[in-house]
């Protein structure tokens, strides 16, 4: 398993917003921007069909009617069609600028006739095998939910999409409440493999850092703290703009789909449980690598030192026997100079010494831990 998902997706996660000192409902589009797709999915208990619109202006027929009707936007297009969009459902300038103006805090906004309610999506990258992450705004009325999915590709809903054609489930009975719930808590169910995988991050972290610290393992502790602390500034927000449905309560919101709501505010707290022992676990990795790295610069320097005392005796006996003394001026100049088996005399006793030393660490212990080196 690769550790960590490439750079470039970091810059989904990023909560700081390009369009610094606008006017107050500038929409920040690209002129020549593709349309974004809108599909329409209109259901009741007896009957369900999609449908492809081709304009914005088409939506307003599905507003009214007695079945639950959802509106898709695939992309974010160009300011003409959003301007469109912001007359059919009698959206408010910031509301459009909030939508648009990605990445944005996640934050719900009640109005008279609807709410607004902005998220992120978090899906598995299948090529990476880590999440990718878009933003997501949802619209809800009375009869009607609009969905605007950042991206062209986006397939978090599939599920609940199967479920209103193959008629699974409640969603076909109910309302657009609680087709809005459906939504909401697959958008929480996919933040849950992406903990999994960052469970098994942090566990092969632990492993690293024990076994084989390296420079590169204090690089990847820290870029999984930078990606835990923008997992929880999704997650965070999300959890209050439920918890403010739970807690105030809304016309668009019946009591009976605010009980499923809260399963879906169980879900987030555990998620930032998750998310908070992970960074736990995280931020000790650090006092980990250098405990590692500690005890390993000991081991180096304990061979060091053993490998030093041991020739310390042996060099002070090549160091005497360099000595030049005049063996003719002084029997007791080095005698053994002259000695048949000198030569042989100084490297037994060389040997004897080194190998009383190494005998004499080996049985205090030292030798102990130096498997550890060749790792």
């Amino acid at each position: 398993m690769t550790y960590f998902r490439p750079s470039h997706l970091r810059n989904h996660f990023n909560y700081f917003n390009n369009a610094h000192n606008t006017i107050p409902g500038s929409l920040n589009l690209q002129p020549r921007a593709i349309a974004p797709k809108i599909t329409l999915i209109d259901y009741n208990k007896n009957q369900a069909f999609r449908k492809e619109l081709e304009n914005p202006l088409d939506c307003a027929v599905y507003l009214d009617t007695e079945s639950v009707s959802w509106m898709n936007l695939d992309g974010l297009g160009n300011e003409t069609i959003w301007r469109q969009l912001g007359e059919v459902f009698n959206l408010h300038p910031i509301t459009l600028e909030d939508i648009v103006n990605v990445p944005q805090r996640p934050k719900i906004v009640e109005y008279d006739d609807h709410l607004v309610l902005i998220s992120r999506m978090v899906t598995i990258d299948k090529q990476s095998n880590f999440f990718v992450s878009e933003q997501i705004s949802f619209v809800l009325g009375r009869h009607y939910l609009l969905t605007i999915h950042e991206k062209f590709d986006s397939d978090g809903f599939n599920e609940v999409r199967d479920r209103i054609r193959h008629q699974k489930g409640l969603i076909r009975e109910k309302g657009v409440d609680y087709l809005f719930y459906a939504l909401i808590d697959a958008i929480i169910d996919d933040f849950f493999p992406v903990m999994e995988i960052y469970g098994e991050l942090v566990q092969l972290l632990q492993n690293e850092v024990v076994t084989t610290p390296t420079r590169q393992s204090l690089t990847k502790i820290h870029q999984l703290q930078q990606d835990l602390l923008l997992i929880r500034r999704a997650v965070w927000p999300l959890r209050d703009a439920v918890n403010s449905l739970l807690r105030d309560g809304n016309e668009l919101i019946s009591d009976e789909t605010r009980v499923y709501l809260r399963d879906c505010y169980d879900h987030l707290i555990q998620i930032l449980d998750m998310v908070e022992n992970y960074r736990d676990l995280a931020s000790s990795l650090t006092d980990i690598y250098l405990s590692s790295v500690s005890n390993r610069m000991n081991e180096i320097m304990k061979t060091l030192t053993v490998v030093s005392s041991v020739f310390i005796p042996l060099t002070f006996i090549a160091g005497i026997y360099g000595m030049n003394f005049n063996t003719d001026k002084s029997p007791y100049n080095m005698p053994e100079l002259n000695w048949y088996w000198g030569y042989v005399f100084v490297w037994i006793l060389m040997l004897i010494v080194g190998s009383g030393m190494i005998l004499f660490f080996w049985r205090k212990g030292w030798f102990s831990n130096l498997d550890n080196l060749k790792k």
